[in-house]
């Protein structure tokens, strides 16, 4: 099991920046890739960014790609998500996640069915 916990949301103004947390424990060792989700109001959970564990060859929606920066801390088994230039478009609550399964296409990177273990979400607000 693996389990993830976030940290550093809350309210920004629109253009600003904020910076989330995702730390990791128990069997991380197991896991090949981790990353982002984000969920808005009425909408579904969807991609954001991804990393995978071996190769640090991020993965970015196209949303928020040049404004978002995913980054790993393995010494502290800890995930980051730096993010600029925020809008309103950007509120919901953002997810970690990571998984143990390894593949070859980038799609299915992108897809919530392929990561095993969830955070529980922290909530970033744009205001305008």
């Amino acid at each position: 099991q693996v389990q993830l916990v976030e940290s550093g949301g809350g309210l920004v103004q629109a253009g600003g920046s904020v910076r989330l947390s995702c730390e990791a424990s128990g069997r991380i060792r197991t896991t090949s890739a981790m990353g982002w989700f984000r969920q808005a109001p009425g909408k579904e959970r969807e991609f954001v960014s991804m990393i995978p564990t071996i190769v640090n060859i991020p993965l970015y929606a196209d949303a928020v790609k040049g404004r978002f920066t995913i980054s790993r801390d393995s010494a502290k088994d800890t995930l980051y998500l730096e993010m600029s230039k925020l809008s309103p478009d950007d509120t919901a609550v953002y997810y970690c996640a990571a998984g143990e399964r390894s593949y070859t296409r980038d799609y299915y990177y992108t897809q919530t069915t392929s990561y095993d273990y969830w955070g529980q979400g922290t909530q970033v607000t744009v205001s305008s």
